[in-house]
């Protein structure tokens, strides 16, 4: 027994899923199953802001986290390497498991939670389902110097609208003439400074000003 547990011990270390890339079969809001090159079907847990990106698609590579158990072995996705890095920073935290990570994924968005780690706002934390004051303030104290190297800039790739409507306007600047490095720095500028909702009329006729 004790030699299967080193053994265990070791496969755990050594074992590095880092992601996964491969066809859709069927995705829920918790759920995605990706057919990979070699026919082999990874069913992988996903928050609720990595679905919303994914959805729609019909190939996806996910960054991923792998978790043995004794009872089980659990493959996590995420759509962003940002959400994974935040994810492995939340349950190293003393009473953050796996399941709340993702549940605090699925309600607030990575520059939300890297803001409310950064002001102090234990509020904004606890008001996610299953989150005491306690471990709130717990996540808030081991966590706001580690988050320091994780960008708030993130929050502004939330949604796939955002994305398509970028590189709508993108595609058009360039058609216009535009060198596609300044198009897309100034596009970058605007949406910053205007927020991720603009139309790609908005985008563009705001980019013009600046190019």
């Amino acid at each position: 027994m004790k030699r299967f547990l080193y053994f265990c011990s070791l496969f755990e270390k050594c074992v590095m899923i880092s992601f996964v890339k491969g066809k859709i079969v069927s995705v829920t809001p918790a759920c995605v199953i990706i057919e990979t090159a070699g026919g082999i079907g990874f069913c992988v847990n996903i928050s609720l802001a990595t679905y919303s990106q994914i959805k729609d698609l019909g190939e996806v590579m996910l960054h991923t986290h792998y978790i043995i158990k004794e009872d089980a072995q659990v493959l996590y996705g995420f759509a962003e390497e940002e959400e994974r890095e935040l994810f492995q920073l939340l349950i190293s935290v003393n009473g953050v498991g796996p399941n709340t990570a993702r549940l605090i994924l699925s309600s607030m968005s990575v520059g939300e939670v890297l803001n409310a780690i950064a002001t102090d706002n234990v509020r904004a934390i606890q008001s996610i389902k299953g989150i005491g004051a306690k471990t709130a303030q717990r996540l808030i104290i081991e966590l706001k110097d580690k988050t320091k190297k994780l960008s708030l800039a993130d929050s502004t790739k939330i949604s796939v609208a955002y994305n398509n409507n970028k590189y709508d306007a993108l595609t058009a600047l360039v058609a216009l003439g535009f060198p596609k490095a300044g198009a897309e720095s100034v596009l970058d500028k605007v949406i910053k400074a205007e927020g991720i909702n603009l139309s790609v009329e908005d985008l563009i006729k705001k980019a013009l000003k600046y190019l």
